[in-house]
């Protein structure tokens, strides 16, 4: 058979990711903090897009009777963004915005959800949700309170890594055991302690033992006390040579933490050589120690969490809205356009101008659907799980994602990426909007499911109020949830009570026992 060129047409289809629609998905995956630094850089990079600095006056607070205006703002001409907003209106749930003339004015976002029930202020017992007393009279006041007031987000505390180093730079003067010094700060855990191997260090670092122990021991000075400690026993003993309380008897103490942990105060008082009521007072004034050094120092490290969605009650419903404190807020620079449109002289500029502005009103467009849409999966979840706000966390329902999907009519991947690393404050404190979907538990009586969170809750509440003499086994739980038509499994148990970082009946039994021994 010869081999000879030849010409086919072929049609076929397939699925292509416009960098458009990369760009969106981007967008809706970001929380607020993330946006605005996207916002940022397209700002410097775009000269079609300007930041929108106007002070205008905030809207009216969002009223929870249904009979109140949503379609503020249909007079800009933008009939995407209300559709968009006008199909909020599921059910009592109601989209209020302000009467407004320009189409990227982040405050148009406002929601509330009214039940019709009782208000949102009678929900029985301690577990009543407090009321935001702190919250400005402005519907889109946000960060008004002193919670979130511009002193705390300014406020510049310091590191434990440069408190650190301001003392080394004191104190070493030898330019190799500050490099040393330095090192080994760069080593320490969450916990301030230096983990790893001592050896593999001083290789790394290509000095002797010698030098890295006499280092460490003028580290281990440095405030706070118990720092640089290679283990916990050396970082009680660092704190208690600093009191002078690190007497033979405590030594012996701290080299027996084994014995300690199993609670054998008999054979540690024997091994101490002190008397019974010496050694409650030895463990006494151990455990009044600092566990873990850097815990001072862990807000600072910690990255601060800033809701991008706020949620408050208001008459008998709640209000749901964007953290707008937050939101960049873009214009795209229609004059600057025109009048560099008319200069362009080649076919390169006006390609390059086209290309900006059409990125500019996409990133418009693309800033605002990731709003509504953020907006709609909140509300939804607001009406879902009413009951946990109202009464607690006894009430989580469980929920999945596709619950919401559905109810919005949205995709799965959509609400995936909504609820990914966002954040609501509500009167119950700040939560991931992923907490809220949680797996279902059957009951065991026929009723509804019981939320995993909520059991989970039940569990620690029953662990906590166990007697000493009847410390409750993974089995005897399953026995009373079942009799609270809760049908689980012991082995889920067992995997919750881990999960709350809480021991084993045997281990609490000898903890609590060994309590009321030290009282």
């Amino acid at each position: 058979m010869a081999i000879t060129p030849r010409l086919e047409l072929r049609q076929g289809q397939s699925l292509v990711m416009t960098p458009q629609l990369q760009q969106a998905i981007k967008l809706l995956q970001m929380n607020n903090m993330e946006l605005k630094e996207f916002v940022e850089q397209e700002l410097a990079e775009n000269p079609m897009l300007e930041r929108d600095e106007s002070d205008g006056a905030l809207p009216e607070e969002a009223s929870p009777e249904p009979d109140n205006d949503t379609d503020g703002g249909g007079e800009d001409g933008d009939g995407a963004e209300t559709d968009a907003l006008e199909s909020m209106d599921i059910s009592q749930l109601e989209t209020v915005s302000k009467d407004s003339t320009d189409p990227l004015d982040m405050d148009d976002y406002d929601n509330v959800w009214d039940d019709g029930g009782g208000g949102a202020g009678q929900s029985p017992g301690a577990d009543e949700p407090v009321a935001f007393a702190d919250w400005g009279s402005g519907g889109n006041t946000g960060f008004q309170s002193s919670e979130y007031g511009v002193e705390q987000t300014l406020r510049q505390e310091i590191s434990l890594r440069d408190h650190l180093i301001n003392q080394i730079n004191m104190d070493f003067t030898d330019p190799a055991d500050r490099l040393i010094a330095v090192h080994l700060t760069d080593l320490l855990d969450e916990y301030g302690r230096l983990p790893g191997d001592w050896h593999e260090t001083a290789c790394r670092l290509g000095c002797e033992m010698s030098r890295l122990e006499a280092v460490l021991k003028r580290l281990q000075q440095c405030d706070p006390a118990g720092i640089y400690a290679r283990d916990l026993a050396e970082c009680w003993a660092i704190q208690l040579r600093e009191k002078d309380r690190l007497d033979p008897a405590m030594e012996t103490l701290l080299q027996n933490m084994e014995l300690l942990k199993l609670h054998e105060y008999g054979q540690l008082s024997e091994i101490c050589c002190v008397d019974h009521e010496d050694i409650k007072e030895m463990i006494a004034e151990i455990w009044a120690l600092n566990h873990h050094p850097a815990e001072a120092f862990d807000a600072v490290l910690a990255e601060t969490i800033t809701p991008d969605v706020l949620m408050r009650p208001r008459g008998a419903g709640w209000i749901v809205e964007l953290n707008n404190e937050t939101l960049p807020k873009v214009l795209i620079n229609n004059h600057y356009y025109a009048e560099v449109n008319g200069a362009v002289r080649t076919k390169e500029e006006r390609q390059y101008v086209t290309d900006k502005f059409q990125s500019a009103n996409w990133l418009v467009k693309s800033i605002h659907q990731r709003a509504t849409t953020i907006l709609k999966v909140a509300a939804e979840i607001v009406k879902q799980q009413d009951e946990f706000f109202r009464f607690g966390i006894r009430h989580l329902k469980p929920l999945i994602l596709k619950n919401i999907a559905e109810e919005i009519e949205m995709h799965e991947s959509t609400v995936s990426r909504v609820t990914s690393n966002k954040y609501m404050h509500t009167p119950r404190g700040l939560f991931e909007l992923k907490y809220f979907f949680t797996s279902a538990i059957q009951s065991s009586m026929g009723g509804e499911a019981h939320s995993a969170e909520a059991v989970r809750h039940r569990i620690k509440l029953l662990i906590d109020a166990e007697p000493v003499a009847a410390i409750l086994s993974d089995d005897k739980l399953v026995t009373m949830l079942r009799g609270e038509g809760i049908d689980i499994a012991r082995r889920t148990v067992a995997k919750y009570r881990e999960s709350l970082r809480i021991p084993s009946s045997v281990q609490r039994r000898r903890e609590k026992k060994s309590a009321l021994q030290l009282t």
